[in-house]
């Protein structure tokens, strides 16, 4: 009897034999991926770097809606029958794109069961960690919030330890994405480098004693945070 493979499915090996129907796309730090109202034609996958995805109201007003990671699938609204795009999606350093259009992934999808459970957990992450922020913006401070995203950024849920934060994201982005304002950001950021929870000084490292202020609210640590 031929035995089970059990190696963990490999998106790039499996996509090398397949035709993804737009292929590798390079980007640039701040490069536009694709804007909102654009045709939305194509799901792109993350291969290295990171990109994030905004949207700008009637009154200009823009906020940072998701991070992209290495491994993240975005722009799947297309499958849903989506005919413009509803955010604009820009690279946040240099970044290597695989793009599947429509037809050619939900051929993929159809035909190939692997590809499909892997394409759909992907997803599912994604929409539990968009449950999760909202939870967050109703229910934390700002400076929980902040804590939390810098915890995320530094792929601690993942690792499980300190790690740098491979991007320089600038502390306008960050409140984009906490929804506060710049000074409030600079201000806890400066709190926490001075509690010894971070080193900042253009990259970021976080340490895991960071993670206290999202589970506790420890007076030592929290201060005077407000509950904006």
């Amino acid at each position: 009897m031929k035995s089970k493979d059990t190696r963990p499915f490999d998106l790039d090996v499996f996509l090398a034999g397949h035709n993804g129907g737009g292929g590798n796309r390079k980007y640039k730090e701040h490069d536009t991926i694709f804007a909102q109202g654009d045709p939305c034609d194509g799901v792109f996958y993350v291969q290295e770097g990171r990109c994030k995805s905004t949207v700008v109201s009637d009154i200009g007003k823009e906020a940072v809606v998701a991070l992209h990671d290495k491994g993240d699938f975005f722009g799947e609204g297309c499958l849903t029958g989506q005919r413009r795009r509803l955010a604009t999606a820009t690279a946040m350093s240099d970044c290597e794109l695989l793009r599947l259009d429509t037809l050619a992934i939900q051929r993929v999808i159809h035909e190939q069961t692997e590809f499909s459970e892997f394409f759909i957990a992907r997803v599912l992450a994604r929409s539990a960690r968009v449950e999760a922020d909202l939870v967050d913006q109703l229910f934390n401070s700002s400076e929980k919030r902040l804590a939390r995203q810098l915890l995320l950024l530094a792929n601690f849920a993942k690792e499980g330890k300190s790690e740098l934060i491979a991007v320089k994201i600038s502390q306008g982005t960050l409140a984009e994405i906490v929804g506060t304002t710049r000074s409030r950001v600079s201000f806890f950021m400066n709190k926490f480098r001075k509690l010894g929870l971070i080193d900042y000084n253009g990259d970021i490292h976080v340490h895991s004693a960071l993670l206290n202020v999202v589970l506790h609210d420890n007076p030592a640590i929290r201060g005077d945070a407000e509950d904006d």
